[in-house]
């Protein structure tokens, strides 16, 4: 139950980056102001049926970690790229290639070797006040860390850095997540009373700016390629490390498991490099194949 919830939560939060980007594209013109936009969308029902399915993202991925561990959910989250890039193929009548074919078999591979060697058990310890206080600092260490070296240097170097930041801000909101969803049979008080529902917020927050900088900073691969790596070792790490995440290591399994993650990795890269996800984070338009599911409000407005 905790693959299909994970992937599920994957596939709803690529359909709801593919819907609010229609939406915002269907609302305005480009070049238009920012209230312009927010006005725009407000009366668009396919921008609501992204932001609808990016709760639903939310509480399925919520719903995964709290019935399984963060070292098993967090790697299957990287498979949000492949189901992009089906939805960019098929519904909008872009062909796939080599590139999409081989990135998705091999993410497919490497993530289902990787899940099958380490068969991961255990997750359920409860983070001590000294755990949670060092992970932090050590989490806000590496952000500000790759955010002063994303600040000089070519643009790919800048763009994986601020991705590192971003991965590691994202593997962070997780470990928050894993631990509210633990608490919410408590009632909603005793969540808002503990400081990692304000977690939640803040780590995702500063894993969202940070994303955002690194798309504006460099390659489109490059930015990626850091953010589909870091997160999930990041939140391999840290499932080991706060919950008690227990890898099965008998018989060297470590080693395969390791060439397993190092097949996604390459995989998830040339995923990144694939034209369909650079061209739709490039801005080119997406909604032309859709021109018809908002004609009829478009003209009624007018």
């Amino acid at each position: 139950m905790v693959f299909a919830l994970a992937l599920l939560a994957a596939a709803a939060n690529a359909f709801a980056t593919v819907l609010e980007r229609v939406g915002l594209e269907q609302a305005t013109p480009t070049h238009s102001s920012m209230r312009a936009v927010m006005v725009g969308v407000l009366h668009r029902p396919i921008w609501y049926a992204g932001l609808a399915l990016t709760t639903a993202s939310f509480l399925l991925q919520a719903l995964a970690l709290a019935n399984g561990n963060l070292s098993t959910v967090q790697p299957i989250m990287v498979s949000e790229i492949v189901f992009l890039l089906a939805i960019l193929g098929i519904w909008f009548h872009n062909p796939l290639g080599w590139r999409e074919w081989l990135g998705a078999g091999g993410t497919a591979a490497g993530l289902g070797g990787f899940l099958a060697l380490s068969s991961s058990t255990g997750g359920n310890a409860r983070p001590s006040r000294d755990d949670w206080g060092l992970l932090i600092i050590a989490c806000v260490g590496a952000v500000l860390l790759s955010t002063f070296a994303g600040r000089r240097g070519p643009r790919a170097w800048r763009a994986a850095c601020y991705g590192v930041g971003a991965a590691v801000s994202f593997a962070l909101t997780a470990a928050f997540i894993k631990t509210v969803a633990d608490q919410w049979p408590k009632g909603i008080g005793f969540v808002f009373t503990h400081v990692e529902a304000y977690g939640v917020a803040a780590a995702g927050l500063a894993g969202l700016v940070l994303s955002q900088h690194a798309l504006n900073a460099g390659p489109v691969a490059a930015s990626q390629t850091a953010l589909l790596i870091v997160n999930p070792l990041s939140s391999i790490v840290m499932g080991i490390w706060l919950f008690d995440d227990h890898l099965q290591t008998r018989g060297g399994r470590e080693v395969f498991e390791a060439l397993a993650l190092a097949v996604m990795f390459l995989a998830l890269f040339v995923l990144s490099t694939s034209p369909l996800i650079a061209q739709n984070e490039a801005h080119e338009r997406l909604s032309t194949p859709l021109r018809g599911l908002e004609q009829a409000p478009a003209g009624g407005r007018a």
